[in-house]
């Protein structure tokens, strides 16, 4: 027996083996607890929505690799039953939850059980390595039928993938998050007289460094959400929307329509980067989301707050599998019955029939926004033309929290009235009226003559 061969990743005779295995190891991202030495770096939610999208790069390659989706098998800690179904189940593939204590006697009890099912050879890999590609696992699964053990080294000194055709343990005694990992997993391998086969060193995420090696061109470096304002003489309400915003996982823009007071002045002393657009919250809109950098948009009216999690809650919202869009639950500041029974009516229109508003705060991927080529640039109602672009592409979730909107006009114009007015305006866009026609109807939601 012998130790430590090397498997050149030019050998052409790789093959998924019938029967085998492949074990995702890995974890639901929740912000807070994912990826935390990222943190500093990209923020809370930032640093989760990087595990995000890597154990969806790992999934993709893993199910590109020949094996059949019910080979193929996420372990994984963090989260739900319910969340991680969601999130992957779409995929065909199984879920088990690691169990264990420390890292080694959780990756030892997934091969085990995979084993003991008959799932023979069993791979394990990480889901953090995005230069893992479909070859590299083919020769994982080729070295098991002539080695008892296959590792693929990582360059921190430990490995990012372990197989095995039988029962062993080698993890006995390893301290783990040192950089001698895997010369000690070696070490405990010859010592059993083991032989061993190793594939090409890959990198791990794990640390800013390793962002910037993985993405040279800094695009690590983007927040994850842009949240956009569009403002027209606001200056009574933007600077404590803006402070509200303020955290490392989002830039803030503030469109301001050419407002005649000092909204952008207090916007871009609160901390908001603020752009000057054409008059209009479509254009507006646009104008911002075009030149925002984060990978999620949310689109925010002036005199609309929301919870302090807003950007957890975004994250979340957007998780699961078939979701287009989110937006927040409805509310006011205005404490009065009718109010009250308004925002239940709404929260009917936001869920059954997939109508929230611009009021809700909504948010999507900029992929997603640009995909459906952004709001119409309609003088009225463009949050309601945009929705329904973008229910045809998935459904659109609500957040488990409140936006709460200023009650400022429903207090003018009386709230019955109010609410006729907006569900008029709303109808007739729905209908086909188009919407210039209802600007006058518009401008009285607005108390303007």
């Amino acid at each position: 027996m012998y130790a430590g061969s090397q498997i050149r990743q030019d050998q052409t005779t790789s093959r998924i083996p019938s029967g085998g295995r492949l074990i995702l190891f890995g974890r639901y991202p929740v912000p807070g607890h994912t990826k935390t030495r990222l943190i500093p770096a990209l923020g809370s939610v930032g640093a989760a929505d990087v595990q995000r999208r890597l154990t969806l790069m790992s999934l993709t390659t893993a199910l590109q690799s020949g094996l059949p989706a019910s080979s193929v098998q996420f372990c994984y800690t963090g989260g739900t039953a319910y969340q991680v179904k969601q999130w992957l189940g779409h995929s065909g593939i199984g879920f088990s939850r690691q169990v264990g204590g420390n890292l080694g006697s959780r990756m030892q009890n997934a091969l085990q059980a995979a084993l003991t099912q008959g799932n023979q050879p069993a791979v394990l890999v990480g889901t953090d390595i995005p230069a893992m590609k479909t070859e590299h696992l083919k020769k994982a699964f080729e070295a098991l039928n002539h080695y008892d053990l296959v590792l693929g080294p990582s360059h921190d000194g430990g490995y990012w993938l372990i197989g095995t055709n039988r029962p062993l343990n080698v993890f006995q005694g390893i301290p783990w998050s040192r950089p001698d990992v895997l010369t000690l997993t070696l070490a405990e391998a010859r010592r059993q007289r083991l032989a061993v086969a190793q594939l090409d060193p890959l990198n791990d995420i794990d640390t800013q460094a390793d962002l910037a090696a993985w993405q040279p061109d800094g695009d690590w470096r983007n927040p994850y959400l842009t949240v956009v304002i569009p403002a027209l003489n606001e200056a009574g309400t933007i600077a404590d929307a803006i402070h509200r915003l303020r955290t490392p996982d989002c830039e803030i823009i503030v469109a301001d329509g050419g407002s005649s007071d000092n909204t952008a002045k207090l916007a871009c002393s609160a901390g908001a980067q603020v752009i000057v657009a054409s008059r209009g919250r479509a254009l507006q809109q646009n104008t911002a989301a075009r030149q925002g950098s984060g990978r999620v948009l949310l689109f925010l009216h002036a005199d609309t707050a929301l919870p302090q999690d807003y950007a957890h809650q975004v994250f979340e919202t957007l998780m699961p599998s078939g979701v287009a869009a989110g937006a927040f639950r409805f509310k006011t500041d205005l404490d009065h019955w009718s109010m009250r029974l308004i925002e239940k009516t709404v929260r009917i229109r936001s869920t059954l029939f997939q109508l929230p508003y611009g009021d809700q705060a909504l948010f999507m991927s900029k992929n997603i926004f640009e995909q459906i080529g952004g709001f119409p640039l309609v003088p009225i109602a463009e949050d309601l033309f945009l929705v329904k672009r973008l229910a045809r592409l998935g459904r659109i979730a609500q957040a488990r929290a409140s936006a709460v909107t200023s009650a400022r006009r429903w207090r003018t114009i009386g709230v019955w009235r109010a609410t006729l007015i907006n569900y008029i305006i709303a109808a007739g866009c729905l209908l086909g009226v188009g919407p210039r026609h209802l600007v006058p109807l518009y401008r009285l939601w607005l108390n303007q003559k």
